[in-house]
């Protein structure tokens, strides 16, 4: 029978890698405890709602419930969710610092050639542009021509925006955040620093409720991507994978990821 799992949340700032997997005696009493194989899984502490810390600094939302039903149907195996940056997500994985990330990370072509993802996709997310209240000039990709927008370096929205550049002959002023956080960068929006931001419309609106921002989001969507489950490309991410897929499969058929989304999100949210 399945044990109950544990939650890991080390909720200082990170710097680096230094901090990342504080917390390790947690690690190690789960293992003394269950005899389960321990996998840490990197997300973010401000990104709703779909990873993000409550009024009890713990991690919750969407993709923390979809990985919490994963770890009950597996037996052997604990999942510990490790709070980590964005801009040191990868880095973590590659250096097995955390052997599996669940963070709303877009399937791409460059990132399907260093990294493995689940073969099914776990959530669909549509992309948006947002604009201070009552701007009028900008409605399409093409619009944010010649305009600051924020941006995260190496997020799928940021990689969007990068390869319109190599096409276009006006560049997106891109304004990589300090922050790292989506809220900051909204901020920055309403207060006139940059023009625009790209990201989903589901986080958006959350953060808008949340701390009642002047921005709204303009015109079409501009793309729509699949989200899987990352694994570094390896022996052991192979494993994870193969162990992974046929669950998130079931939760599909059974109709779980379609209560967690409307849940979460308020839809359904699934990927066919």
């Amino acid at each position: 029978m399945k044990r109950k799992s544990r939650l890991l949340v080390p909720m200082i700032a990170l710097l680096g890698l230094a901090g990342i997997v504080s917390g390790c005696s947690s690690k190690e009493a789960a293992k003394e405890e269950t005899g389960d194989k321990v996998i840490l899984v990197g997300t973010q502490n401000d990104y709703p709602p779909f990873a993000f810390a409550d009024e009890n600094n713990e991690l919750t939302g969407y993709d923390i419930d979809v990985v919490k039903e994963i770890d009950k149907k597996l037996d052997g195996y604990t999942f510990e969710f490790v709070a980590t940056p964005w801009d040191s997500m990868f880095l973590a994985l590659e250096s097995n610092k955390i052997q599996a990330v669940a963070d709303q990370i877009a399937k791409t072509p460059e990132r399907e050639e260093k990294y493995l993802f689940t073969d099914e996709s776990y959530f669909a997310a549509e992309t948006v542009i947002v604009v201070k209240s009552g701007e009028t000039d900008i409605k399409s990709l093409e619009d944010l021509e010649g305009k600051k927008v924020g941006a995260l370096a190496g997020d799928s929205y940021t990689l969007l925006l990068e390869e319109h550049n190599k096409k276009a002959e006006n560049d997106i002023i891109l304004k990589y955040s300090e922050s790292g956080t989506p809220s900051e960068i909204l901020q920055d929006v309403q207060n006139g620093r940059i023009d625009a931001y790209v990201n989903d419309p589901i986080m958006i609106n959350t953060v808008l409720e949340k701390y009642n921002l002047d921005v709204e989001i303009v015109g079409q969507p501009i793309v729509q991507d699949d989200m899987g489950i990352v694994f570094k490309d390896e022996k052991q991410g192979e494993e994870l994978k193969a162990l992974v897929d046929p669950v998130i499969k079931q939760l599909k058929e059974d109709g779980t990821l379609a209560e967690l989304s409307k849940k979460w999100t308020g839809g359904e949210y699934i990927p066919e």
